[in-house]
Order: C-alpha cells, then structure tokens, then sequence
C-alpha cells in the first residue's frame, strides 16, 4: 500500500498546487511505480493521496495528458502512455521523402562499442566526463534508399547490460526497447539542426561524395523531470528527403 502524500497544508500561490501534484506524479512515474501501457489508480484515489480536491487533480493529469506523458482512454481511464510504433513514431520521425510519403525505415546496426564520456556529451547527459557509456551506429533506408545515420550515445549507468545482441533482436522500435527493458521512458526532445560535410564513413552509408554537404541532426533525449538519457547525432542525405519540424508535425502517425 503506498504511503499518502500529502501536498501541503496552506493554499499555493497563484493556483499553483496542481503544479506539485504533477511533480509528485512524475516523480511517481520515475521510480516505476506506473509502468508504460498501465493504468493509473483512479483520481479519487489519487486526490486522497495527494490530499487535494478532484478539480486540482484533473489539472494535473490535464497537463501530463498534454505532455504526452499520460494518455486517457474513453470508458477505460487514464493510462501511462507507452512508446508504440503506429501511435509515436511520426511524432519523433521527422525526415520524410520530398513529396511528403511517410514510410517506416529499415534500421542496420552497423556498429556497436563501450567508450567513456567525452566532456561535451558528457554535459550534455549530465555524467561524469568519462563515465561508461554505450555508443552505437545505425543505417536506416526509407523506400529501399540509405538516407540517414545515427550515432547514438547512451549512459552504462541508466541501460546495464545493454548489448549488440538486445539492439539487434529488438522487436519494436528503440525508443519502445528503453521503455520495455530498461523501463526508461521518453517524453520530450531537444533537437538542433545544421548544415554538416559528409566524412568518410557517412560518405559510405549515404552514398555520396566525401565533403559533400548533409543535414545534421543534434538531439538530446529526455525522461521525467527532465532527466537526459540519450545523445543522438544523425546525419540525412536530403537529396530526396527532408526534415519536417515539429510544429508541421500535425499527426502522429494517422
């Protein structure tokens, strides 16, 4: 039985105690205690917990529900939102051919090493600079075309055990792995986009000119509180494709 959580005694100022109930329910989803795919307790249940009225309790969940983070279900109630392809994956996706066709890309795990943080990622997942870390290669194809790679880096501390073979075997999509295994959940990005030259490696994979111009692309990967949990660098040959940014980003994959 979980032990109340009281949220003060006295009145917030500016209306603003629903703003804790949403930092006591995160800091909930962070240890687990409501897994992706699960249902909450009922917001009865979760009023008393936080000793707050039903309509600052709806605010809160109104806020998660809007960050993505929770997901209401007509008839079913609310339930933890998890990282499910045909629902998501558009909404993290955002390269896709000139014409506007949207397809699922063929990933290829082309390398896949330990290393130690350099200084820049480093501060960029709030690690020690060289701490354990996992960094691995992707090739992705989209309409039989290799188009993109991504150079991922993510802490040992927050994915032990992380292998060749788990990113290999993986049914679904990686972001759906760090949720099922590792029950780290992503729900928000920070991504920074410029002009790069295409080295010899990625002139392999993209199938073009050494110093030939490609788009990159920087993201940092965020679970609850804002926790960082991934470094990502892709690079995208836009001969035939392009970056769609967020906000034209209407669907998630209708």
């Amino acid at each position: 039985m979980n032990t109340p959580t009281i949220i003060g005694t006295t009145p917030a100022i500016g209306g603003t105690r629903y703003k804790e109930v949403k930092n006591a329910m995160l800091a909930a989803l962070a240890a687990h205690e409501w897994k992706g795919g699960e249902t909450i307790p009922s917001e009865k249940r979760l009023a008393e917990r936080f000793g707050v009225s039903i309509g600052t309790l709806r605010k809160a969940i109104d806020e998660l529900v809007a960050d993505n983070i929770l997901v209401r279900h007509q008839g079913l109630g609310t339930f933890v939102s998890q990282h499910q392809r045909d629902r998501h994956f558009f909404r993290l996706f955002r390269i896709v051919r000139a014409d506007g066709e949207k397809t699922y890309p063929t990933v290829s795990l082309v390398s896949f090493r330990k290393a130690k943080a350099t200084r820049e990622v480093a501060a960029l997942l709030n690690i020690e600079t060289g701490a354990r870390v996992f960094t691995f290669l992707n090739q992705l194809a989209l309409h039989g075309e290799h188009v993109m790679t991504e150079n991922i880096t993510v802490p040992e501390s927050r994915f032990p055990g992380l292998s060749e073979t788990t990113l290999r075997e993986r049914p679904s999509t990686l972001y759906n792995l760090y949720q099922d295994v590792f029950h780290i959940n992503v729900v928000g990005t920070d991504e920074r986009v410029r002009i790069a030259l295409a080295d010899e490696v990625e002139s392999a994979l993209l199938g073009v000119e050494p110093g030939a111009p490609i788009l990159e692309i920087r993201r940092v990967a965020y679970s609850y509180h804002h926790v960082p949990v991934e470094v990502r660098i892709s690079h995208v040959n836009t001969a035939h494709y392009e970056y769609v940014g967020a906000s034209a980003s209407h669907d998630e994959a209708s």
